[in-house]
Formats: C-alpha cells, structure tokens, sequence
C-alpha cells in the first residue's frame, strides 16, 4: 500500500509517498517513494501558490499512484489571517488528492510527533533524526518533508492491527 502524506503550508508545503511492504509473519517495512517540499517564493501571490501546491502534488499523484492520502490536521494558531492562510494551503492539498479519489485522513501534529518520536511535544529536529532512523535514510529531509514523511508513517502505524496504538484518538477521514 502506499500512502500520499502531506504537511501543508502556503509557502512550504512538503509532502512524501510511502510504501508499506507486508510479508506473512513479518514486521511489516517501509519504503520511501518519494519526498520534497513545494517552495514558493515570498514574492508569488496567495492564489498562485495555491495553485502551484494543487498542480505539484497532481504531479506527484499521477507519477507514483497512491492509495490513500494522510494530511497534518488544523493547528491551533493565535492570528486569525495564519489560519486562513493555512486553511487554504491545506485544501489546494486535500483537493489534489480528492480529484484522484484517494480518501484522505487527517493527523493532529501533536499525534503525529507521538507515533514517530514517543512524545507529542517533539521538536522538528527531533522528528528528522527520527524519521532518517525509522526509514533508514542515507540523510536528513527537510524539516516540513520530514514532517510529511511522519505524517505517514503515522498512518501506518494507525493503520497496522498488530500494532499497540499510541494515538489516543482514531484519525478523522475528511
């Protein structure tokens, strides 16, 4: 199975394809497909960034056929135009995946820094390191790959019957 993760941001949203390979009695493995960040520069209007996060993450769809899509869910910001900025980014996102039919789950940041690192109050640095770790990279991604590359696994790990759910709620399917 693969999955499409996303943590999307107006101008920096990052985003990863994960394979999860199972094998009858086996711990199951995971393969990265795929990983980037869609950067769009201070100078390109709202509507134009959106439009390059929706017409990217199309790309990365088309190029490598996931199934499923998981999202970071809304994060609890004090200014009202961050949320509406972030709100935005995060639905030329989800629309990306919607126009493929891919269902699309939603992880809190919170819960996803707990799935990978062990505790919900993790920093960026430490969700890096984790994820090369986990998925046994040869470097480091990019902070808000690396947060998308979480997100997945976060999904599988959800996902996964074997496996002790440290994620105190069921993910929201948007």
């Amino acid at each position: 199975m693969r999955v499409l993760s996303i943590d999307p941001a107006l101008r920096n949203t990052g985003y990863a394809v994960i394979e999860r390979r199972l094998k009858t009695g086996r711990t199951p493995t995971y393969k990265v497909v795929t990983y980037g960040v869609i950067e769009n520069g201070r100078k390109l209007r709202q509507s134009g960034c959106l439009l390059a996060i929706h017409e990217q993450l199309r790309d990365v769809i088309q190029n490598h056929k996931p199934e499923v899509c998981a999202v970071e869910g809304v994060i609890y910001v004090q200014s009202f135009k961050t949320a509406i900025t972030m709100g935005a980014a995060r639905g030329a996102a989800i629309l990306s995946a919607a126009e493929f039919g891919l269902e699309v789950f939603e992880y809190a940041p919170k819960r996803v820094k707990q799935a990978v690192v062990g505790k919900g109050a993790a920093d960026k640095q430490q969700v890096a390191f984790m994820i090369r770790a986990l998925l046994g990279l040869t470097e480091t991604p990019p902070h808000d790959a690396a947060d998308a590359l979480a997100i997945g696994l976060a999904h599988f790990y959800e996902q996964d019957p074997t496996r002790v759910s440290r994620l105190a709620d069921k993910p929201a399917a948007i």
